[in-house]
């Protein structure tokens, strides 16, 4: 299945992959079955020490995949990303096209 991106959870799937934009400007890629629970274990302080520090945290980018080991193998594929290639997957949600 490709992905399905946007910064609205998906229907479909189950599994995800989300990247969140920190306080200070920086990007967090995870996996998770809850995108909304996640993000608020981000923002709550309980998730990834990374982001304890930088809070609020605010979702930019959902995928959504059947399978777990398709989802981490996108998550892995993200964080090897440069932050210019980070910024242009965010971007590509906020200016969907027509």
């Amino acid at each position: 299945m490709s992905p399905s991106s946007s910064t609205n959870e998906a229907s479909a799937g189950g599994h995800y992959v989300y990247v969140i934009e920190c306080s200070d400007g920086t990007y967090y890629t995870g996996y998770t079955t809850d995108v909304e629970r996640r993000v608020d274990e981000h923002n709550d302080g309980t998730a990834a020490k990374y982001t304890r520090g930088r809070r609020p945290v605010t979702l930019v980018h959902v995928e959504s995949y059947d399978s777990q080991s398709a989802a981490m193998q996108r998550e892995y594929a993200i964080k090897q990303l440069r932050r210019a290639a980070k910024e242009e997957l965010v971007q590509t949600d906020a200016n969907p096209a027509p």
